[in-house]
């Protein structure tokens, strides 16, 4: 029977509003039970905040009163309309919702005759526009018609990357594009590359900065009166970010590289407008999709203010977006997970307003992408686009009172990133007195001892690794120029640690191994035998949990069965206290070079734990990175 529903009834009128303060004293509740400390008694919350690695606190809640504490200028900063300055909510009133983004696909191979066929199985199959690599590390300017043979470039645009040699490589590609018969028009957003500052970050080659800027410069003046739809400079921050930098040492990066090219244009005599209109920014996406989505936003909003102050019409801080799939996220080791993470960053990409988007690969960390991987990676667009349609909706992430917030902390960091760097003589300088890459270490240094004690964890690789995995193996991907800011990963640290074990397996026929003496029933031990054991295999030691239980009568035996020369106790503290100095002292003598202990004691149990021939703990909290390089030590695997 159905009761039709009551003129004017509100599911909610029974309910009261919750507030703040309420929700506050549920939190104190709970957190009291559980012992954990509150550092500020009267915001119980502050035990649940999170610190990013800009120095940005994360609210375990965000409401338009916590937004607006954020934000000076209002809950959640000024926003405005899609396509109208300030631009944070997208540069065009439209959107992505008509067409969805540009799905860009990049292309590294050296040889014509397997660029074309990449090239036209993309275009044939979902990708919009073509990313090409080109000049030194890349394909031969001279081949760069064979490679585009067959590709229409009225309808599909070409972005090149050519490093030092952009004005070759732009000079090749005006001269296909004006081959055009039909009165056909070339295809609008093409981009001629030209990055004078991002070469430098890359290479290092500091003192041919000058030259590429003015020929820059000179290029962008050409195609300004004589090439509409198409733009000359990349304002690239990939060398930074995969030099370690945070998002916000990104967006400074990017705002004073973008205002040191104007300046080269406007000096070149062309007006404002004009030269804003010769730039696009390229970002990296990361798999942590709130933070994605917020820098993409803060970016659009940092570069309004940019042009606003130069005196150019609101209308040319409108910045067109390329967002690149993170390469430092991209693991190794177990790759295919790889998928998952560039799906998380595709979406947050196109939900933060990208223009186009480019999907790496998942074996992009291991050489050349076969053409299954290509086609993983073009098919998360259309996934997202097609059958989640997720450009449909305009700026999805607006009015989030987090996401809100995060772009205004965003942008007040990179803002005052931007203006040490504008500071210490622009990017240039900031780039060859150092200063670019000091701030890029520090940054990296925090997050690295984050991953290495594994509060950043990477699955497949510091968490859930698998030892007998098999090797994904590619085509070596050509020598990108080096020489300047280093390049990181997040799985640097760990797959330092599984090369010497690889190493060790291919030179004795077995992996190092670490014994697991287990005490008591396995509802006991379970879960600390398996943080070990996941533990281990991140630093490719082979955990060995044979028998099931031990105590000092068996372990000695047991032991030595195994093979290894470090044992680990795992137990309760209960047993640990009636069990742990019978059974390491049986360790020992049957000569364990090193006995652990799985927890965490207090400071009398550990010098009672030591007492018993125990060497040191494992711990959730731990670095684990050292001890697992201390093991390695101790078992004489080779560095």
């Amino acid at each position: 029977m159905t009761v039709p529903p009551e003129e004017g009834l509100s599911l909610a009128q029974d309910f009261p509003d919750a507030t703040y303060e309420q929700w506050q004293q549920l939190v104190s509740g709970v957190l009291r039970k559980t012992g954990a400390t509150v550092p500020d008694a009267s915001a119980p919350e502050s035990a649940l905040t999170t610190t990013l690695t800009d120095g940005i606190d994360v609210r375990p809640l965000y409401t338009r009163e916590v937004a607006g504490e954020v934000s000076k200028e209002g809950a959640g900063g000024p926003r405005g309309f899609p396509g109208f300055a300030p631009f944070t909510r997208g540069a065009r009133a439209e959107g992505n919702a008509a067409h969805g983004w540009d799905v860009r696909q990049r292309h590294t191979r050296t040889d014509a005759a397997g660029t074309r066929e990449a090239v036209l199985g993309d275009l044939e199959n979902g990708v919009t526009s073509v990313w090409l690599a080109v000049g030194e590390g890349g394909l031969p300017v001279e081949d760069l018609e064979r490679a585009l043979e067959g590709v229409y470039l009225d309808l599909a645009p070409v972005v090149l990357e050519a490093g030092a040699g952009f004005g070759r490589a732009a000079a090749e590609l005006l001269r296909l594009r004006g081959r055009l018969t039909d009165g056909a028009e070339p295809a609008a957003g093409s981009l001629l590359g030209a990055d004078p500052l991002g070469y430098a970050a890359r290479t290092g080659a500091h003192e041919a900065v000058p030259e590429l800027r003015r020929e820059a410069a000179a290029l962008a003046e050409e195609c300004g009166r004589r090439e509409p739809g198409l733009r000359t400079y990349a304002v690239d921050t990939l060398p930074y970010h995969e030099a370690g930098g945070t998002p916000a040492r990104e967006l400074g990066c990017a705002l004073a590289t973008g205002v040191a090219y104007l300046r080269d244009m406007t000096a070149a005599g062309m007006p404002v407008e004009a030269a804003c209109a010769q730039l696009e920014f390229r970002y990296a996406a990361t798999a942590d999709q709130f933070t994605s989505m917020a820098a993409l936003r803060a970016a659009r909003r940092l570069w309004s203010r940019v042009v606003q102050a130069c005196g150019a019409p609101a209308r040319a801080g409108a910045q067109r977006q390329h967002a690149v799939t993170s390469a430092v996220m991209m693991t190794r080791r177990d790759p295919w997970v790889n998928m998952l993470r560039t799906t998380v960053a595709t979406l947050a990409a196109g939900a933060g307003g990208a223009d186009a988007v480019t999907v790496l690969p998942f074996d992009d960390a291991l050489g050349l992408p076969d053409g299954f991987a290509r086609r993983i990676a073009r098919n998360t667009s259309t996934i997202l686009l097609e059958e989640s349609h997720l450009a449909g909706v305009i700026d999805p992430a607006g009015g989030s009172w987090y996401v809100e917030a995060l772009t205004d902390e965003l942008a007040r960091a990179a803002w005052a990133w931007f203006q040490e760097i504008e500071g210490a003589g622009g990017m240039a300088a900031a780039l060859r007195d150092g200063l670019v890459e000091a701030r890029l270490r520090e940054g990296w240094a925090e997050r690295g001892r984050a991953l290495a004690h594994r509060s950043e964890p990477v699955t497949g690789v510091s968490e859930f690794p698998l030892l007998d995995e098999r090797p994904v193996e590619r085509e070596p991907a050509p020598e990108r120029p080096g020489g300047g800011l280093p390049r990181v990963r997040r799985d640097d640290q760990y797959e330092a640690l599984r090369a010497r074990s690889d190493a060790h397996l291919a030179a004795t026929g077995v992996r190092p191994k670490l014994f697991l003496a287990a005490l008591g029933p396995a509802a006991v031990h379970t879960a600390r035998v398996s943080f070990v054991a996941n533990l281990a295999r991140a630093g490719g030691i082979e955990p060995v949990h044979d028998p099931v239980t031990v105590d000092a009568g068996n372990a000695a035996g047991a032991f030595e069965s195994s093979g290894a020369s470090v044992a680990c106790l795992c137990s309760s503290d209960t047993l640990y206290a009636e069990q742990a100095a019978g059974v390491a002292a049986a360790l020992r003598a049957a000569g364990a070079t090193r006995v652990l202990l799985a927890g965490r004691p207090g400071e009398a149990e550990s010098a009672e734990y030591a007492e018993y021939g125990t060497d040191g703990f494992v711990h959730a909290g731990g670095d684990a990175v050292a001890l697992l390089t201390s093991l390695l030590d101790c078992m004489g695997v080779d560095a």
